[in-house]
């Protein structure tokens, strides 16, 4: 599946990166280089700071660009007549429920989605912020940008209240300019609040979803936890990858995803 040509989605992808780098100019110009120049705390504030900024912006990018697990159309149109027929109904395929929009099998928990017009496998919802669904092999790196936007919003509060609180010496003392930094760092501070708890609602959605395998269409649908006796820590390693649970920190492809080799389309048809 190619990048979605939806305008609300595009405009919220734009949103995004403006408001990331609005965020790294203020923190940056206004208030390291401002109230910090002649501190060793300058450097490691700009280092630590931009590295969150490149990490989310590459989980961002990950989310955006990578398949969620797009169910694949069949090159030959299926003939439903038999559906609940013994050759196509047993344990293994039991689960498996036919789009009348796709005109194709669909896997357990793969529902339609009507902006990306495909089905897409474990389908939580269509995120306009990413301007993709948010699904099997992408919701790791939705996860990761929803807790990158929540460490650069607390860093940037953290960084503001700091140089409102602490006396600053060499601070310039023009009008002019305390003005702006002024301006800029009450700005910022508002976008940090209102992107913050905005990304710790949706990121404690997620995780619930995630803990309790229920998706966000499944919670819609009241059809309860998918598997009621998995381990919270598989839960989340189903998601995140089966390597170290440090890595699952950062946006790049995990190992052993089995579930991603599972065959899509393994129907006699």
């Amino acid at each position: 599946m190619g990048f979605v040509k939806d305008p609300c989605g595009i405009v919220c992808v734009l949103v995004t990166y403006l408001a990331v780098i609005y965020a790294d100019y203020v923190v940056t110009r206004w208030i390291i280089l401002q109230t910090m120049q002649n501190s060793l705390w300058a450097p490691f504030h700009v280092v630590t700071f931009n590295t969150i900024v490149f990490l989310l912006a590459m989980a961002h990018l990950k989310a955006v660009l990578l398949d969620p697990g797009t169910v694949p159309l069949p090159q030959t149109r299926i003939d439903f007549s038999d559906l609940h027929s013994e050759r196509n109904y047993n344990r293994e395929h039991e689960e498996w429920t036919v789009c009348t929009r796709c005109e194709t099998y669909r896997p357990p928990r793969a529902h339609h989605c009507r902006i990306c017009k495909r089905c897409i496998r474990r389908m939580d919802h269509h995120c306009p912020w990413i301007n993709n669904c948010v699904g099997e092999r992408n919701q790791k790196y939705f996860l990761q940008f929803l807790m990158y936007v929540c460490a650069l919003a607390l860093y940037s509060i953290f960084l503001i209240i700091a140089s409102w609180v602490y006396p600053c010496e060499n601070c310039t003392t023009t009008v002019p300019e305390t003005q702006s930094r002024m301006l800029h760092s009450v700005l910022l501070l508002l976008e940090s609040a209102l992107f913050g708890l905005f990304v710790i609602a949706i990121m404690v959605d997620q995780m619930h979803a995630i803990l309790y395998d229920e998706t966000a269409v499944e919670a819609v649908q009241q059809k309860g936890p998918y598997r009621t006796h998995r381990p919270k820590m598989a839960l989340l390693a189903e998601v995140c990858g089966r390597g170290h649970p440090v890595m699952w920190m950062f946006p790049c492809a995990s190992l052993n995803r089995k579930l991603h080799d599972v065959p899509l389309l393994s129907h006699d048809v």
